[in-house]
């Protein structure tokens, strides 16, 4: 009899059950024995695996027992199973290089692993400790668990919103500053979307292919936009006096002049971006516009 951390109280008759199998006829080991002697020399305190092993536990303790070695707790958890049903053991090409190539941090993986077959929701945190502070094992069902890869991308995006400067500064283009992290990271998904941004900031972008109306609307923002005082809340200023010569609001408004500033259909508040891009970057890229 073993006390599981998920499943409680587990019997087993020793007399029930078959002698394992600890090596094969070539010679080469199972896993059983091994792992009992790796657990044994690193000072494993506890083992947290699927459901499906219960009873190579059973049998995994008496082998600890006849080595003189205390066991380990064990926690059986629920088989995880994909949206379509069962996982996997290779699911397509996710696994850890997938996720590199496309820019997930680790901790966000972990966020979804820490919680996947428990009560608890997922959430962002931003560190093992974090985690390890929450993590208990009553909040861990019986019922199969589901993994969604897509809840990983989800997470990740969640996570780069809440990362703070200190924890990127290293990974980001050389140059760049706390005030442009915190500009632009509400609107990334992945690490790798800041480097894009980074043009809309600093460099060049393509004027976009606007209508009739559009081009006029940007020429008077021109207009407008030279005559500001730069060193005030411009956006609001600028919108404000496009409002009252063009009768134009809402998207009307607003979209165009983000196309023409930034290139992009959505994104950061432009206040900050228009501010950060300055007045000479905005005033040629509105002109560009207003005239392609």
């Amino acid at each position: 009899m073993f006390r599981d951390l998920i499943r409680g109280e587990q019997r087993f008759d020793p007399k029930l059950l078959s002698d394992p199998v600890v090596r094969r006829e070539d010679g080469s080991w199972l896993y059983l024995l091994p792992s009992v002697i790796d657990d044994v020399d690193l000072g494993i305190t506890h083992v947290v695996r699927g459901e499906d092993h219960v009873s190579n536990s059973a049998a995994q303790i008496q082998m600890f027992e006849a080595l003189g070695a205390t066991p380990p707790e064990f926690a059986h958890e629920a088989l995880l199973v994909a949206a379509e049903g069962k996982l996997s053991k290779r699911l397509g090409s996710y696994g850890a290089p997938h996720l590199r190539e496309e820019g997930v941090e680790p901790i966000a993986l972990l966020d979804v692993l820490a919680r996947i077959g428990t009560a608890q929701p997922v959430e962002p945190l931003t560190s093992l400790g974090a985690l390890a502070e929450a993590f208990d094992f009553a909040t861990f069902g019986r019922a199969p668990a589901h993994f969604d890869p897509h809840e990983v991308e989800l997470v990740n995006a969640r996570l780069m919103h809440a990362l703070p400067f200190e924890a990127v500064r290293d990974r980001l283009p050389s140059g760049t500053s706390e005030a442009d992290w915190l500009l632009l990271r509400p609107n990334l998904e992945r690490l790798a979307d800041f480097a894009g941004w980074r043009d809309v900031l600093d460099g060049d972008i393509a004027p976009p292919a606007l209508g009739h109306d559009e081009r006029l609307l940007l020429k008077e923002a021109g207009s407008v936009a030279g005559d500001l005082d730069w060193s005030a809340e411009t956006w609001r200023a600028l919108t404000d006096e496009l409002k009252r010569t063009t009768g134009k609001k809402g998207r009307d408004l607003f979209h165009p002049l983000r196309l023409a500033l930034t290139g992009r259909e959505s994104g950061p508040e432009m206040a900050g971006l228009l501010a950060r891009m300055g007045k000479a970057r905005a005033l040629r890229r509105l002109e560009a516009a207003a005239k392609r």
